[in-house]
């Protein structure tokens, strides 16, 4: 025989024995019926895993389930943890040897044609049990049903028949050698051999065939008739296991080993369980070390646990429908249906959870948390069997908590227990990166031992309280610290004796010491070999107690086995925490689920007939009929009246409130928070658009518009609807007419429906075919159903599933360059995961009132979480956050009574009692009111009393929360029947807030709301909350999420106790209490602030403040953070930049008088009050206005002090009268009832900002990346939050971001660039920010095509010279014979340099000081400037984009940087006396305008036009633009000014400035001055242009000679302009026959190429010196352009005649004023400079760069904080101990000049007939003195100075012109001083010497000084005298 044990029994019984079995095999007849698929398990191919010992293969695992039971304990396996994965059995003797390679094994080939499929016979049938555990399979007698495994199939067991005789009996004995089997697949029978059985079977052996090793198992039947594995097959005595319970009998077996030892006997007080006997296959791995047995191949995956319920039934009779068996313990298989929406599930309460790795719970896939699972068979000592009835006999469902090890499989009634993985996470430590390590302060080495774990574990749950449940995130701070203490000990332990950890042998008693301060709460059972031992005790035990006997609530098992190490788990039997723990486990989708199959299948009867008698034990019913038949008719009087007064149907029907004039609800105003906010997200759109990321260019939009996304809520469509009418923006962003907009407004908000697909494709289309209009889509509440469309398809039956990624996340809303998404929420942890699709830097978060003094402007507090949380200390008798302990107590007896039940129902059918019998006891039956809650009690009578005490009949509103919707009928149904009978339907009305649903208020509640409004029309009906405002009523709020509706001020109550444990996240908890969140009036709070003491007393805040009412304010007002942790999101603003500066400011604030006249309860900012009708409108388009100055810089948009134009901020709430003295409590915010579990986690504040609840999970859609993780401190902001939000947790799969994972090579994620978050608190204000924001927006776009041009009139008019030669009007050029006989005003009229000092004229003498001295002696003013509308003609900085210029612009891309040349071109410079070089760099394109060597390609010139050219489609100037600081800003493109014609362009830029304008404006030539140049002021530019020029010019001549053309007949006009031109303007003036006196002026906007054509034609032009036009203002009247042309000063755009000009210099030292010091040298040189006035230039208004002043500092710092130096410091005595300054020293000169008038020239002051000399100079030294300018060059024209006596003489750098002769000609006061300056000491002393000076002068040597600077810096030096 192939398979006999060669040689082992030769003896005769063997042989008989084997002849007897094959006689009994032959006989045999019966034939196995053949298979017969379920419809439920049909495809093989579907079934990735079988029922018992099923490993999933994540490959095949249907992507359904996937989502649905994903759970909230994530589960990672990281490497260390990897299970041994260890075959059941050794190998036989050949294979023991673990390095030995597995012995070949050469098969026969299988038959042609015949199936080789793993797991399916050779026929094709399928063996695996999962196919058959339902098949009813016939076997001959004799024979039994075995397990078979295959090597290729780990996961499965095969299904055989074979005759029993040839397997071992319970003690591995009496096999018979050899084979008999039967394939249950085709029925083939009478296989003989086993080798030739397994080829049949296809189990594809890589060994030999045995018997032995190859068939594992019994399998047996349950008695649902399920074949499931059962105990192994004991093939050898030594090994021989006994199963922990066999399929037939509950209790363990009697087999118990006899060597009980006395430790285990008893463990603390149960009887232990029988010990098994051998241990000598542990399957469970310390240390990380994995053995991998040959035959399993190790397979990656990602698993998860998941507490989700499943529809398996609890009914045998719905099994098919609901899915497979409820006995097999495993969750659905991936194949069986899903039950249709439609059908009636029966959901069990919670699913029991399988495992399938020694962790793990239910196999199913899990986010992306790596490690490696082998798969592994289960011995049957690993298995429990959960007793029958165990619910029923204990009233308790034990919940078991993975810990540590392998937990066994489940057999038996599993509905009955549940397993939850919250804790396994805490135990499996995870690898991490050691900077995390560090962050936590821990080492990579000090890993807590399984051991500590177990005794950490129980001190945790002695230390529960008694209403406490375990929190996986209070367990894994405690871990923390655990390790972190265990790093520090080791630590200091380093030097000396290593400490010892716990042995396991100290463990058991370790525990049990531990255990014993829990007053019996806390067991601990020990068992030696599995932990199956310990379970299958503890529920043995449990199903037998009686109900007196005590339960401990918790029961340690612990499994110290040698071989495997010590294991755990806990078994939760508390009533409480079993409960409560099986519950969280659900989400609040699953369990509303839940509750509402309870409530359809007739499961609550019970409860409901309980409470069908009142608590004093009569028939309800019939106490509500007889008390309607006492009162007849008659109804409770509505208001103004007792409860006790009645008044008939009729009377109450007609009875009218008195009317509340003051409530008007349209006064809407924004809040300055709202303003700060909405600004911070502008400032974030102008970030992205300048991030140069090119995902937004707001320079190509000019209009806004918007769609708003809300969840389904009705209530909340009308609301945001209700805003946006308010706000008026519909008509403020040009969307609809005035007119129109009430109804328009629909469009515009649309709900997350099954209607939003149209909705939205409309919307999309119109982005589409609006390319120049930025479109904003809000998702508001956007935290609500964030889903992925993926998982929608498993959604049952929830209709918004994944609607919400289908809008915001598809494609084209990601590609649309037009369309920004904002995304608005209260609780935004589900956007800030490790995948959020939202830049963190995008994220906005509502700012914080810090600061007292931002406080005192406010009228109204935000009340929040926090301030709940913190009222908690106020230490007033009735606190606005409450627990109902006398409820909960009432809750805790009646789910003690209704274990089956899901604990809301029981709450919500007692809340609905309480409340039913507070009603009568309050009108009628007063024995009832000792059994409501006083809470319940006081609530109801403040509700139904206080219509009553006043005759406009206002009340509260109360809300009760129930979320199942079905529920919450019931309740409104119940209630008001109640209410009816009771004749109070008159007086309070009874609301269901359905999501889903409008409001239905009854009519004669809706006249009394239309009376109180006064002025609604007749069809009016509310359709907010907040028309419900003063309205006595009970709202039964239902829905799975409150979902951002805001409520009115009359709320004062929010009942929340049936919110408990199911709520154990974040956001499900904190949104449950922004219900009540809301503003308060501040003056409220300060009353009871004295009268209750509710200050905090801190001590550093009590120094702030003087007495009590103000302490308080500090804390109240000042929730800690405006943002409370509902919504973490407290931010400061400080780091913003944007903080006070965007108050308006303090003076002004207070004298306005409140626009608040009357403490209101208070009051919902609702989500938005936004800016609306009346006075609103202007205050916010002065506040649009004036984001002029801060928008100017689309960069930063810093609030400018404008804004406090904006008028008053407060929001004009609509108020209540004072009557008589209110209460004051009604002022408070309202108080919220809570269930004692909410309580703990929103009441438990210890200092700090942040609640304990703020510790949770998130939110359920996402998951903790790592138990080991720092903790959220308290004081964090909101932005930190985020942060750590944002490391910390990551999506789960079900999650709409779960597919934006991070890049797996980069590691970066994909952020949408066009994607901002706003965050805030709940009901803040959030919608009333973002619809200011549109408006705004909305502005800057305008904006950005306005520019803010100067409007200044002319300054010096007064005294100019009059025009003697008359021009005739309209000529357009000058006549050069008549234009020379003008005299030229020397008189500076640009207002640019109206604090100058003036130039000396005859007219000036007799102009009256007084009036100047009036108009000069005024502080530095901001320059006026006026908002212009862009044309085309206008010249534009970077941030312009359009199709017609970016090829002027940008570069092209072929082009690139590199194609431009640098060139180097220099001269000689006469002034300088020295060569000069400058650097050309010349683009590609624009080599054509220059001449280059034939050979070198070295520079020759730049090429010049002729004079006599005429080309109307170019010009003829070259243009040269000095820029510094506005590589940005600067107005370089001149394109559109040009009219895109041919011209030539040169940027002058300083050398280190180069590379920046080369970044920015790749296609323009640059001129880059030399390095020395680099301090240089504007002085020095201009000079370098005239210079070069002047000698492109010579070579130009040169080269136009030798091809024949005259000097003189090329070009010498060249034109210099600002970077700040931006527009220019042509003037005409219309005579007016009605009106002679005054002509109108016409004005149109023309382009620089028409008035440089025009100006270039002007004849005989070669002999202008200089050319140029006026500056716009508004004032420019006809009176001013009567004269064309004027001789006088031309500035910032000139056009220069480098020919005639060319002594003429511009000083290169100069900062200031170096244009009027140039044209008073070109003018006393006899040469013309004229300006066309019918030409006006507009000159924008840049805030950076040009000239600006340099910050003077000291040149060595002595220390940080030094006070500002002031300008008469910028001057010292030589050689003295003086700061010196890191300044040019001719800056510090000018500067020390225009301030030192008063010491200089004392007697110049205000004495314009008496003015300073200067010679050869203008320097400004103050608006109070004029200065005479002299020229010393022989026949140069000057003032006539006859007759003036100067007061003063200014020498500055004066050359050989200057002698003493020409001093000698003029005359000087007495007492008049002299100012010398020169370049160095030996120069100042010669000049005096060659001057001559000393005869008249009279000099002290302290009074010679040198400008502030180092030797090193070349200080200027002066010397001061007096006239004698």
């Amino acid at each position: 025989m192939g398979n006999s044990y060669a040689g082992q029994l030769k003896s005769a019984r063997f042989e008989e024995a084997l002849h007897n079995s094959i006689e009994a095999s032959l006989r045999c007849s019966s034939v196995v019926p053949r298979p017969i698929f379920s419809q439920l398990y049909l495809d093989p191919d579907q079934h990735p895993f079988s029922s018992a010992d099923v490993k999933p293969k994540v490959e095949d695992l249907d992507k359904d389930l996937v989502h649905r039971y994903t759970q909230n304990g994530s589960l990672d396996f990281s490497s260390n943890l990897t299970v041994n994965e260890m075959e059941d059995d050794e190998d036989d003797e050949e294979m023991s040897d673990s390095n030995s390679p597995p012995i070949p094994y050469s098969q026969k080939p299988a038959p042609e044609g015949s199936c080789t499929t793993d797991g399916f016979c050779q026929a094709g049938k399928d063996l695996r049990l999962v196919s058959l555990c339902m098949e009813q399979i016939d076997i001959p007698a004799g024979f039994l049903l075995v397990g078979a495994k295959s090597p290729n199939l780990p996961e499965h067991i095969l299904v055989c028949a074979v005759d029993k005789r040839f397997l071992p009996d319970d003690h591995g004995k009496n096999a018979l050698l050899g084979f008999s089997g039967n394939c249950i697949g085709c029925g083939e029978r009478g296989f003989r051999y086993f080798t030739e059985f397994s080829n049949h079977i296809n189990l594809k052996l890589t060994t030999q065939p045995k018997k032995q090793k190859h068939l594992k198992y019994y399998l047996v039947r349950s008695s649902q008739g399920v074949l499931s594995k059962g105990p192994l097959i004991c093939w050898k005595e030594c090994r021989s296991r006994q199963s922990s319970a066999t399929c037939h009998s509950i209790k363990p077996n009697s087999s118990v080993s006899s060597t009980v030892t006395p430790e285990n006997g008893t463990t603390n007080g149960y009887k232990s369980g029988f010990i098994q006997t051998d241990a000598a296959n542990g399957n469970s791995s310390h240390g990380g070390k994995s053995s991998t047995s040959s035959s399993t191949p190790a397979r990656p995956g990602n698993y998860s646990l998941s507490p989700r319920p499943s529809y398996a039934s609890g009914d045998q009779a719905t099994m098919f429908i609901s899915g497979p068996p409820k006995k097999r313990h495993r969750g659905w298989y991936p194949g069986s249906p899903v039950p249709q929406p439609g059908l009636v599930v029966p959901v069990p309460t919670v699913r029991p959870l399988s495992r399938t790795e020694s962790l793990l719970s239910a196999p199913v896939p899990q986010t992306p948390l790596t490690g490696i699972l082998q798969p592994r068979p289960i011995p049957a000592g690993e298995t429990v069997i959960v007793p029958e009835n165990l619910l029923s006999n204990s009233g308790v469902r034990p919940v078991i908590l993975i810990g540590y090890g392998t937990l066994p499989y489940f057999y038996g009634n599993v509905g009955d227990i549940v397993v939850s993985p919250l804790l396994v996470n805490c135990y499996k430590i995870p690898q991490l990166e050691n900077k995390d390590l560090e962050q936590l302060g821990l080492t990579g080495s000090q890993l807590l031992s399984v051991e500590n774990m177990i005794l950490l574990t129980i001190q945790y749950l002695v230390r529960l309280g008694p209403d406490q449940i375990p929190l996986r995130e209070e367990f894994e701070r405690i871990m923390l610290k655990a390790m972190q203490e265990f790093t520090l000990r080791e630590r200091a332990l380093q030097m000396g004796a290593q400490c010892t950890p716990v042995s396991p042998g100290q463990l058991p008693w370790l525990a049990r010491l531990i255990a014993s301060v829990s007053q019996d709460l806390v067991h601990v059972i020990v068992t030696q070999n599995s932990l199956a031992e310990g379970i299958s005790e503890t529920l043995r035990t449990l199903s037998e107690m009686r109900h007196y006997q005590r339960l401990p609530d918790y029961v340690v098992a612990i499994c110290a086995s040698k071989i495997r190490g010590n294991e755990f788990c806990v078994v939760v039997l508390g009533q409480h925490q079993s409960r409560a723990l099986a519950e969280s486990m659900l989400t609040t989708s699953e369990f509303l689920k839940e509750i509402s199959y309870e409530l359809i299948t007739g499961k609550v009867s019970f409860l409901a007939s309980h409470f069908k008698t009142t608590s004093l034990g009569d028939d309800l019913d019939k106490l509500l009929e007889k008390m309607q038949q006492r009162r007849g008719d008659s109804v409770v009087t509505p208001f103004d009246g007792d409860l006790n007064e009645c008044v008939s149907v009729q009377e109450a029907a007609a009875m009218i409130p008195t009317q509340n004039l003051d409530l008007d609800n349209e006064t809407f105003q924004i809040y300055q928070p709202q303003l700060t906010v909405a600004r911070k997200l502008l400032s974030q759109v102008c970030a992205i658009a300048d991030s140069g990321s090119q995902s937004l260019d707001l320079g190509h939009f000019s209009k806004v518009d918007f769609i708003i996304i809300v969840p389904r809520s009705e209530v909340l469509v009308q609301q945001t609807l209700q805003r946006i009418r308010q706000s008026g923006v519909l008509v403020d962003l040009g969307l609809e007419e005035n007119g129109t907009a009430y109804q328009r407004a629909e469009k515009y908000v649309v709900r997350l429906d099954n209607e939003i697909q149209t909705k939205f494709e409309v919307f999309m289309r119109r982005v589409k075919q609006n390319p120049y209009t930025l479109f904003v889509l809000v998702h508001d509440n956007s935290h609500v159903e964030l889903t992925s469309v993926i998982s929608g398809s498993l959604s049952l039956g929830e209709p918004s599933h994944g609607l919400a990624d289908r809008v915001i996340n598809c494609r084209e809303v990601l590609e649309a360059f037009n369309l920004l998404v904002l995304q608005v929420s209260s609780f935004p942890y589900t956007l800030q995961t490790q995948q959020s699709r939202i830049s963190s830097s995008n994220e906005v978060h509502w700012i914080q009132l810090d600061s007292m003094e931002d406080m005192s402007c406010e009228e109204k507090l935000y009340f929040g979480l926090n301030e709940y949380s913190k009222s908690l200390q106020w230490g007033i008798t009735s606190p606005l956050l409450r627990c109902d302990e006398t409820f909960e107590k009432m809750v805790n007896t009646l789910l003690e009574r209704y274990p089956r039940l899901h604990s809301m129902v029981v709450r919500c059918y007692l809340l609905i009692q309480q409340y039913s019998e507070a009603l009568m006891a309050l009108t009628t039956m007063a024995s009832l009111r000792d059994h409501s809650t006083p809470e319940t009690l006081s609530i109801m009578d403040d509700l139904i009393s206080s219509p009553g005490k006043t005759k406009s009949g206002r009340g509260h509103m109360l809300i009760i929360r129930v979320p199942s919707v079905q529920l919450a009928m019931l309740a409104k149904e119940r209630l008001q029947e109640v209410r009816d009978k009771l004749g109070l339907q008159y007086r309070f009305e009874i609301i269901l807030g359905n999501p889903a649903s409008e409001l239905s208020v009854a009519t004669h509640f809706v006249a009394r709301l239309k009376t109180w409004r006064g002025n609604e029309p007749e069809e009016w009906i509310p359709r907010t909350y907040q028309d419900l405002e003063g309205l006595p009523c009970i709202v039964i709020l239902t829905g799975k999420d409150p979902l951002g509706e805001s409520f009115p001020r009359s709320l004062k109550y929010c009942d929340l106790r049936l919110i408990d444990s199911s709520y154990l996240t974040r956001t499900a908890l904190e949104q449950e209490v922004g219900l009540a969140c809301c503003y308060v009036s501040k003056e409220v709070i300060r009353g009871p602030a004295v009268a209750l003491d509710l200050s905090g007393k801190e001590q550093e805040r009590a120094t702030v403040s003087e007495n009590d009412s103000d302490e308080l304010l500090i804390d109240l007002e000042r929730p800690q953070s405006n943002s409370s942790a509902v919504t973490g999101t407290s931010g400061s603003i400080m780091e913003n930049g944007v903080s006070s500066s965007s108050t308006a400011d303090k003076s002004q604030k207070q004298s306005l008088t409140p626009s608040f006249q009357s403490p209101a309860n208070s009051v919902g900012l609702d989500e938005g009050v936004s800016a609306g009708m009346a006075g609103a409108g202007e205050t916010l388009k002065q506040e649009c206005d004036s984001l002029g100055a801060h928008m100017a810089s689309s960069t930063t948009s810093k609030p400018s002090s404008s804004s406090s134009s904006s008028g008053p901020r407060a929001l004009l709430w609509p108020g209540q009268p004072i009557q008589g003295c209110r209460g004051l409590h009604t002022a408070l915010p309202p108080i919220v009832i809570l269930s004692k579990a909410a309580y703990s986690l929103l009441g438990s504040q210890r200092g700090g900002k942040l609640p304990s609840s703020s510790s949770l999970l998130p939110h359920a859609d996402v998951a903790w990346v790592s138990s080991l993780r720092p903790f959220l401190h308290k004081d964090m902001s909101s932005e930190e939050q985020s942060l750590y939000y944002r490391q910390w947790t990551s999506a789960r799969q079900h999650h709409a971001d779960y597919n934006n994972q991070p890049d797996p090579t980069s590691g970066t994620r994909t952020c949408h660039p066009r994607r901002l978050l706003l965050t805030g608190p709940p009901q803040v204000g959030k919608t009333g920010s973002y619809l200011q924001f549109l408006r705004i927006l909305f502005r800057m776009l305008i904006r950005l095509l306005e520019v803010d041009v100067y409007d200044e009139g002319e300054i010096n008019t007064d005294h100019c010279e009059s025009s003697e030669v008359s021009q005739s009007e309209g000529e357009p050029w000058p006549d050069i014979e008549s234009f020379s006989k003008m005299p030229f005003d020397v008189s500076v009229h640009d207002p640019k340099y109206s604090l100058m000092s003036l130039v000396y004229t005859e007219k000036l003498a007799g102009v009256k000081q007084e009036a100047i001295k009036e108009s000069k002696v005024e502080e530095p003013r901001k320059r006026e400037t006026v908002s212009m509308m862009l044309t085309k003609y206008a010249a534009y900085n970077t941030f312009h984009h359009c199709e017609q210029c970016h090829q002027y612009m940008d570069f092209t891309a072929t082009s690139q940087m590199s194609d431009s040349t640098l060139h180097a071109f220099t001269f000689s410079s006469s002034m300088l006396g020295e060569e000069v070089q400058l650097y050309f760099i010349i683009p590609k394109s624009k080599e054509s305008h220059f001449v280059f060597s034939k050979q070198g390609k070295h520079l020759e010139s730049m090429r010049l036009p002729l004079v006599s050219d005429k080309n109307l489609n170019a010009v003829k100037s070259p243009i040269f633009t000095p820029s510094s600081g506005r590589h940005e800003h600067g107005l370089l493109n001149l394109f559109h000014a040009m009219e895109g014609i041919s011209h030539l362009h040169l940027l002058v830029v300083k050398e280190y400035e180069m590379p920046l304008y080369r970044k920015y404006w790749p296609n323009h030539i640059m001129l880059v001055l030399p390095g020395m140049f680099n301090n240089a002021g504007v002085g020095a530019a201009r000079f370098l242009i005239k210079e070069l020029s002047y000698h492109n010019l010579e070579l130009e001549r040169n080269r136009l000679e030798e091809l024949g053309v005259k000097r003189q007949c090329v070009w010498p006009f060249i034109v210099v302009m600002d970077d700040s031109c931006v527009l220019w303007n042509i003037h005409s003036v219309q005579e007016q026959s009605s009106q002679p006196t005054e002509a109108g002026v016409s004005s149109k906007n023309v382009s620089l190429k028409s008035v440089l054509q025009h100006i270039e034609a002007t004849p005989k032009i070669v002999h202008y010196a200089i050319l140029g036009i006026q500056k716009w203002s508004n004032k420019l009247t006809s009176q001013s352009l009567k004269a064309p042309f004027s001789r006088c000063h031309v500035h910032d755009f000139i056009l220069l005649n480098i020919d005639l000009t060319q002594n003429v210099q511009y000083d290169f030292n100069r900062y200031f004023c170096e244009d009027v010091d140039f044209n008073l040298r070109t003018n006393s040189s006899g040469l013309l400079i004229c300006r066309f006035n019918n030409f006006s230039l507009m000159k924008k208004h840049v805030q950076v760069g040009g000239q600006r002043d340099f910050i003077i500092k000291p040149k060595i710092m002595v220390s940080e904080s030094l006070a500002p130096i002031l300008p008469l410091q910028y001057v010292c005595a030589p050689d003295s101990e003086h700061t010196l300054l890191a300044a040019p020293a001719q800056f510090l000169l000018e500067k020390f000049l225009q301030h030192a008038s008063y010491k200089l020239f004392p007697k110049a002051i205000h004495n314009f007939k008496s003015p300073v000399l200067a010679i050869d100079c203008y320097l400004n030294i103050g608006p109070e003195v004029a200065i005479c300018y002299v020229s010393s060059r022989p026949h140069s024209s000057n003032v006539n100075c006859e007759g003036v006596f100067f007061s003063g003489l200014l020498l500055y750098l004066c050359d050989s012109f200057v002698g003493a002769d020409l001093l000698k000609k003029f005359k000087f006061l007495k007492g008049a001083t002299l100012c010398v300056i020169c370049q160095d000491r030996s120069s100042l002393r010669q000049t005096i010497v060659r001057l001559e000076l000393e005869d008249e002068w009279q000099f002290r040597l302290r009074d010679e000084f040198q400008t502030a600077n180092s030797s090193d810096d070349k200080p200027l030096y002066f010397l001061t005298g007096r006239h004698v």
